[in-house]
This record gives C-alpha cells, structure tokens and sequence, in this order.
C-alpha cells in the first residue's frame, strides 16, 4: 500500500501539524505501509504537477496548519491544480483522509473545506484529525494525544485497505454540475498542461513571443483594413477538410475586434460567418492577431489553447477536431 501525504503549512519548528504527521508516519512505518510526504513550501514552484503524483497512491492525507483563518495558501493552490490538472478517473478512486491542527481558531471549518473540495473532486474519504493546540509542547507531551494521533492512523490504514464505504453526499452532484462547464482532458493532457503552466521560463517565452507577433499583426492589419476579415472567411472555406460523420458547431469571440465568428461544420458542409451564437458546442475566446496566426499556418489551435492564448469551454474532443477539419499547416 502506498500513501502519500501532502502538507500545506510553512514548515516552522513549532507547527504541531509536524509532530502530527511524524506520529502518523511512525504508525505507517511499524505497519510496513509505504509513504512519501510533499512539503508545498518547497515545491511551490511546482505544485500545479503534484496532482500527477496520485497515479501509484492508494490513498492520500491532506494535511494543513490553521495559524489565523482557514487553509494556507498552499493547500488552496494544490487544491486548485486538482480540480485543473488531476485525472479524475484516478481521483474516483482514491481516498483522502483530512489533517488540520489550529493554533488560532477555524480548524472544524478547515476540515470541512477539504472533505468538501475533496467530494467535489470525486474523492472518497476517511475520517481524519482535526484539534486545537495552544502549547505546542504541552501537546507533545500528553501521553494520551499520542495515543489518539496513533489510533486514527490506524483506521486511515483500515479504511484505506479494506476500501470502505460511506454513504453518498450532496457534493457528488455539486461536482456533476460543474464538470459539465470545465474542459474534458486527457490524464495525458492534464499532465502536459501542469508542466506547461509550472515552467516560468516557458511561459514567459511564450508571452514575448505574443507580443513580438502582436506588434507586427497590429501593423499588417493597420495596412490592410477590412480585407482581413474576408482573409480569415477565405481561410476557413479553403482548408476546409471534410470529416466523416462529424457535425459541430464554433463560435469564436474575438477580443480585440469585439466580433464573433461562427464556424458549423456537418461532414463535408461547411457555414463561415460573422455572427453571434449561443447554441455552438465549443465557445473560444482569442485574440485577432492569435487567429490569424493560425489561419496562416503559424501554431495550431491544440498550441494555442495548452499556452493559454485561446481559452475555450465544451466539448474538449470537439475543441480537438478543429486542427483536423481545417488545415491550415504549411499554409
């Protein structure tokens, strides 16, 4: 069995949430139960790629320090790389058990956020821990607190390997609605996506080089007007590539013009126009420039929206068949 354990707090001397989980790893150690702990604080840098670390776990331990009012940043930023980049179908099945200790006060409200967020992300869950502590030392010292702190590591461990139970939650269809508004990726996807979004030096390539295009676009659509937007109908209609037994329907908001482009694609017909849609099963946003650069060749609609220069919402596998039915490569 393999357990991974994810602390969000800062990683001071006095945070109880340490001697917390050195408890709970010594229990795994005595139960011959595998474990590995992430520090956020020092893989900040790099937290939208922990998600990917589910894929050999069993089971997970969300654990986190409340030192004034609720979660620390950390634990939300990994929370968020979850729900953008995890596999689901991995998170439907693993289980998650909740470790919050305050110094202050909010630590019920803590452990609820995680069982919360965790539901809505398709989770399940173990009891976990949840205290208040006012002297660190005072806490270590009792005798019977080490008692409970083992106790509970020990139904983590049942709960995980005997794969228990529990009866369904409101959350379930709370995750089901919003599912339906976030983009289908692959586990593969999902993967390429955090690292793209977690190298600093990537992304502000790619900012660079959208500003260098963006200065030179701005140029060419200055010297050339509306003939422009007969250039893109006109791209659109000629790399036009008809595909069996597939019928969809896009409409791109384009920023910087304050227009809407409307592409119906139905096996080998084909509608290109400017007009507003709300029935389209892919709605993108992009800039003019970013659009033309791909009816001219330049990137591919997949580059654009994995950079984030175009952000879409719908069907993910209907997003993908544009670089299919329309090839624009070599242009």
């Amino acid at each position: 069995m393999n357990i991974n354990i994810y602390y969000g707090g800062r990683g001071v001397i006095e945070d109880p949430t340490l001697y917390v989980l050195k408890k709970i790893e010594s229990v795994f150690e005595e139960i011959h139960v595998k474990f590995t702990r992430y520090n956020l604080y020092d893989m900040k840098n790099t937290i939208t790629t922990l998600p990917q670390t589910f894929k050999d776990a069993d089971g997970i331990i969300l654990a986190d320090s409340v030192e004034w009012l609720g979660l620390g940043g950390y634990m939300h930023q990994f929370l968020d790389a979850c729900w953008l980049y995890g596999d689901k179908t991995k998170i439907s099945n693993l289980y998650m058990a909740p470790v919050v200790v305050s110094t202050s006060y909010g630590e019920k409200d803590a452990i609820h956020t995680l069982e919360k967020a965790w539901e809505v992300l398709g989770g399940k869950l173990c009891d976990g821990l949840c205290c208040y502590v006012e002297d660190p030392l005072d806490f270590e010292m009792n005798t019977v607190y080490g008692e409970n702190i083992e106790k509970i590591a020990e139904n983590i461990y049942r709960t995980i390997s005997q794969k228990r139970t529990k009866l369904p939650s409101s959350n379930t269809a709370l995750k089901q609605s919003l599912i339906k508004n976030s983009l289908e990726l692959t586990p593969q996807e999902s993967e390429q996506l955090s690292k793209y979004v977690s190298d600093d030096i990537y992304v502000k390539q790619q900012k660079e080089d959208i500003e260098e295009l963006a200065s030179k676009f701005k140029l060419m659509l200055s010297a050339q007007g509306d003939n422009v937007d007969d250039e893109v109908l006109s791209s659109f209609t000629t790399h036009f590539v008809p595909q069996k037994d597939f019928k969809a329907s896009y409409l791109f908001t384009i920023e910087d013009k304050k227009n809407y482009l409307y592409i119906e694609v139905d096996n080998d017909s084909l509608q290109c126009r400017y007009e507003k849609r709300n029935d389209a099963d892919v709605i993108a946003k992009i800039s003019y420039e970013k659009l033309i650069s791909i009816t001219r060749g330049r990137i591919t609609f997949q580059r654009a929206f994995m950079t984030g220069e175009m952000t879409a919402k719908g069907n993910f596998k209907t997003l993908r068949m544009l670089d299919q039915a329309f090839s624009f490569a070599g242009n």
